[in-house]
């Protein structure tokens, strides 16, 4: 039986950078894949939403224009907008598949895939053995049967969500992640009643009290959020009924036209049969899998991108992936490792981002450190925008002043995000990044604010 330098199986963004990498070093290698042949980026995640989000700030901004002395008159037809964003997403998928389509085609097997044993892999009935594996089976969105039975096609999930022809009139999503937040203000914007549900007391990804409050502050003027609350659906004729319990504990009632299943996603893994490698790999959530080249226990398996991860990101899943093959090719000897620094970003409007160590990912770490903030009501520039919402936390070592993280929510915050992680990845100082240029006015001119905050608390001690 041949034997495979690497059998890489998915072939999103993680398998696809693995692939890629691997055809650099050996064509003894083989892909598999079950479904599409492009990413969950390209496809459900990132582009569609990015062009759903595209059309509906630009529709806020131009309703809004009355802040910086401009009337107008809007008329939104969603049913455009919703063409727009599969157009778009098309080409990206299709550039994707262009790319794979070249690939040798005895490289590529579609098919489901699941372990026989720790070198051998089962696919179509046929049986392929391999010196190393490199999983990237990806996630799914989090099923609900019960709400699946019973609501049908008026449950949406994100998925699913971008096939519709145009926005209903009101939609209520289940979850506060980054995904659930993103496309809540962005159906708002477009017009779509939206209401909120979540058991948790927290929106999207921020840790910090501060930063959190900023966002649920700004964010329930326009919402209808409700915390710590699970409600009960029952779809009645072509509506969903929702009942739920209010701060009172008394009985209420919505009715809406959709719910969006935005609870998370669930990891693929399950589905390889990985307890037939080693009885103690039956639970997904225990597997001994570690954190910096994503090794499976002392194996030749590396299980890379939103397959086993609490950062799902492009660019992390396509970093994973190269580093993955040089380990696949050196084991034993496992010295590639990911050196990225944490950087998480939600589109929402203002955007939230994260780079580096969270504020409560530091708290629980016991480290001592200083919070450096500025808000942004009163920031110049994004005053003469007409966005002066939010703020920006610097998070600083009391002893040696580097940089650990940050905790923003800022309009156009991603740029802020981009350049702090460059900066955390320098190893910088409090002292080498107030020496940095900031030109005036910009937005950036509220980070200085924020870093000399900082300074001025750690001179105070």
């Amino acid at each position: 039986m041949m034997v495979y330098d690497i059998i890489i199986i998915g072939a999103g963004t993680a398998g696809i950078s693995a692939y890629k990498e691997a055809i650099k070093h050996t064509n003894n290698i083989l892909i598999i894949n079950q479904g599409p042949w492009d990413t969950t980026c390209a496809r459900v995640g990132c582009m569609p939403s990015k062009l759903l989000i595209s059309s509906a700030n630009q529709l806020h901004d131009a309703k809004t224009l009355d802040k910086v002395g401009i009337q107008s008159s809007i008329y939104i037809d969603t049913s455009k907008v919703m063409q727009r964003v599969r157009k778009y997403r098309d080409q990206f998928t299709a550039s994707v598949m262009k790319d794979v389509n070249s690939w040798e085609k005895s490289h590529k097997i579609n098919g489901k895939a699941c372990f026989i044993d720790a070198t051998t892999i089962e696919v179509n009935g046929k049986q392929y053995t391999s010196k190393s594996f490199i999983i990237a089976v990806g996630s799914t969105p989090r099923e609900n049967k019960v709400w699946e039975d019973d609501l049908g096609d008026l449950l949406l999930t994100s998925d699913t969500i971008f096939e519709l022809s145009s926005l209903p009139k009101s939609i209520a999503i289940i979850g506060s992640g980054a995904i659930a937040t993103e496309l809540a203000q962005a159906l708002y914007n477009l017009d779509v009643k939206v209401h909120i549900f979540t058991r948790s007391k927290h929106i999207a990804i921020a840790t910090s009290p501060k930063i959190q409050m900023l966002i649920q502050d700004e964010l329930s003027q326009k919402l209808n959020v409700f915390f710590e609350t699970t409600p009960t659906l029952k779809k009645i004729n072509n509506q969903i009924s929702i009942n739920y319990l209010d701060n009172s504990n008394k009985e209420q009632k919505l009715c809406v036209d959709y719910v969006l299943n935005a609870t998370g996603r669930t990891s693929l893994l399950k589905t390889l049969q990985l307890n037939n490698i080693d009885p103690n790999f039956h639970k997904i959530e225990n597997l001994p899998i570690a954190k910096d080249t994503k090794q499976l226990a002392n194996l030749p398996f590396f299980v890379i991108g939103d397959a086993y991860t609490n950062t799902p990101v492009q660019h992390e899943a396509s970093h994973e992936g190269k580093v993955a093959v040089k380990n696949c090719l050196s084991y034993p000897d496992i010295t590639a490792k990911k050196n990225y620094p944490p950087l998480s970003i939600v589109f929402s409007s203002p955007e939230i981002a994260i780079v580096g160590q969270s504020y409560q990912q530091l708290k629980e770490a016991k480290q001592e450190f200083t919070v450096g903030f500025a808000s942004y009501a009163n920031q110049g520039r994004a005053t003469v925008l007409g966005k002066n919402i939010g703020g920006i936390e610097i998070y600083i070592d009391n002893e040696t002043h580097k940089f650990l993280g940050s905790e923003i929510y800022v309009t156009q915050g991603e740029h802020l995000a981009h350049l702090l992680a460059w900066s955390l990845a320098e190893n910088i100082t409090l002292e080498q990044l107030l020496s940095r240029p900031f030109y005036h006015p910009t937005l950036e001119e509220g980070l200085r604010t924020a870093l000399r905050d900082a300074m001025y608390q750690l001179h105070e001690e």
